[in-house]
């Protein structure tokens, strides 16, 4: 079927450039999926469209876009009917023929079935950059699960794409930290008369005590130290917590099978001069000026509400300053697209910082970097909202939610949803094992595939080898022509997920191409007596659980062929 839609989109440009050949230059010619499934199998749009521009009756254009449509070899071999419908819709009915050949793409491709060429676009995805002050949460997992499967995505298109850790190794966040460990290591413990008003009161910072008098060493993925066990080494204390901290957030992140090519301080951006020639880069430029003893940006020359405090009276920068350091890096590191994935609670943040990137005048276009903000997460369990996990001391840890059910459970879930949407995590129908759970609604079909490809093999001493040689051709259920045509919307929808940085998207149709299976599954039999009726099925059935397999795998969610 890809075949045939790259041939028929051929042919809707060449026949846009017979009955509008002014207009057509300029225009897209693109498919769309009709609105219901009894119109058709693709839809054009391009005479409502083109219609007002050209001040043309879109019925009319319609119908000359059709008539020359109806000349095209392609549309001879590939398409059975064209109709026009409403003021201007025309629908496309494909051959049976064309359906069919999705199966044959599928099982040549493999894995790669989706993907496109390699380019030389470089992309960067910063997502997770947990501050090393405690055990992840559930909103790091829900950054951990769309960043990852949003840099599968970038892959699937041949993009060269890096995963980027950014955190702050220093400030008010890690002080505290140090002097909360230095607490429990002088024996205090929250409630106490002299326990810190501000210090972090999960277990997990007497575990950091015990480990730093027992003078151990911890070793994360950027960094490694061994602990002095003196109870008054402060600067000992705060960079042992860092490292046992990265090391704790590192086990997290391996359970949850994400990885990261690269982390990067917020500390190395001052020790290396990026923020202070950022800040010269903004002066230089004229988009700064001194108020009340503060350096100031003008951002609102670039849309912001208001101008922005860079540096404060005290001599400090607040936050947003090291943040456009940090970009102009990534630019000067040669990607082209960056996209940020942060909680909702940074959405101030993206005009300031977007201002003194135009601002700093070194080639940004606007509107960079990209950013996808998500919501809070719930967690629902018995029937109740669980809000403080004892190891953490005031939040539900991703640990916890891998653990009350399972990684699969936990990735799918967590990207089962709009990023910008809330999320209600229940973890009773994570534990679900019906098509109540989608999770489990999408595995149990390839599950259920493997077992008919199982007996096929044992009962009908069917050669799975040989499936490449089926007869598609016996493929004309009513089942298996929207089976196979769901199939064929993979490769498109890879890349609108992509483009619209859009991970959901892709639990959207595993569902979708669960339920189709299903569907086929209750109304045909696969195994029977007619020999290449039973091998065509299989081949559908295969190309099927492929296509699950993959789409499950951007995910970062197993497909077991049991369960």
């Amino acid at each position: 079927m890809i075949q045939a839609k790259r041939a028929l989109l051929s042919a809707l440009g060449e026949a846009l450039r017979q009955v509008v050949p002014d207009a057509a230059a300029s225009f897209n010619p693109v498919f769309e999926a009709p609105k219901q499934a009894a119109h058709g199998d693709l839809a054009v749009t391009a005479a409502m469209q083109l219609a007002k521009p050209l001040k043309k009756n879109p019925r009319e254009l319609a119908t000359a876009l059709v008539d020359a449509l109806n000349a095209q070899a392609a549309v001879q071999q590939w398409v059975s009917a064209i109709e026009i419908a409403g003021p201007g819709f025309i629908n496309l009915r494909l051959k049976p023929e064309a359906k069919q050949s999705i199966v044959t793409d599928v099982l040549a491709d493999g894995e790669k079935f989706g993907w496109q060429p390699p380019t030389d676009k470089k992309v960067l995805v910063e997502f997770v950059s947990a501050n090393p002050t405690g055990p992840l949460h559930v909103g790091h997992g829900r950054q951990g699960a769309l960043g990852d499967a949003l840099c599968n995505l970038f892959e699937t298109q041949g993009q060269q794409v890096t995963r980027e850790f950014y955190y702050n190794d220093a400030g008010v966040q890690i002080s505290t930290l140090a002097w909360s460990t230095h607490a429990r290591i002088k024996g205090l413990k929250p409630g106490d008369e002299h326990w810190p008003e501000s210090a972090y009161n999960g277990d997990y910072i007497q575990d950091i005590a015990n480990d730093f008098l027992a003078r151990k060493t911890v070793k994360a993925d950027d960094r490694e130290f061994t602990a002095s066990g003196d109870p008054e080494d402060i600067d000992g204390i705060r960079q042992f917590a860092v490292a046992y901290l990265r090391h704790e957030q590192d086990l997290d992140l391996k359970a949850f099978d994400v990885r990261f090519d690269n982390y990067y301080l917020e500390s190395s951006l001052y020790t290396s001069g990026r923020v202070e020639a950022a800040v010269q880069k903004l002066n230089d430029a004229g988009k700064t000026f001194e108020e009340g003893g503060a350096l100031w940006l003008r951002s609102t020359d670039y849309g912001d509400d208001k101008d922005r405090v860079m540096r404060k009276s005290d001599g400090g920068y607040t936050y947003f300053v090291p943040d456009v350091a940090y970009h102009i890096a990534k630019w000067e590191r040669g990607f082209q697209q960056c996209v940020n994935i942060q909680g909702s609670d940074h959405h101030g943040t993206i005009a300031r910082v977007r201002a003194g990137l135009q601002a700093a005048g070194v080639g940004i276009p606007q509107g960079w970097p990209d950013y996808v903000l998500h919501k809070m997460v719930t967690v629902m369990k018995n029937g109740e909202e669980v809000k403080i996990s004892k190891r953490a001391g005031s939040y539900v840890t991703l640990r916890d939610l891998i653990e009350w059910t399972s990684k699969d459970a936990v990735r799918f879930f967590l990207i089962s949803r709009k990023a910008d949407t809330e999320f209600t995590f229940d973890v009773d129908l994570a534990l679900k094992q019906n098509d109540e759970n989608p999770v489990f609604y999408v595995q149990y079909a390839h599950a259920r595939i493997h077992s008919v490809r199982a007996q096929y093999v044992e009962k009908s001493g069917g050669d799975l080898a040989a499936l490449s040689q089926a007869n598609l051709g016996l493929l004309s259920a009513d089942t298996e022509l929207a089976l196979m045509t769901k199939l064929a919307e993979f490769p498109g929808m890879l890349t609108s997920a992509a483009q619209g940085l859009a991970p959901h998207d892709v639990a959207f149709y595993l569902r979708d191409l669960a339920s189709a299976f299903h569907s086929y599954y209750a109304a045909e039999r696969f195994l029977v007596e007619d020999v290449e009726l039973s091998r065509a099925r299989v081949a559908l059935l295969t190309a099927t659980a492929q296509v699950l397999r993959n789409g499950l795998s951007l995910l970062g969610v197993s497909a077991p062929e049991k369960m």
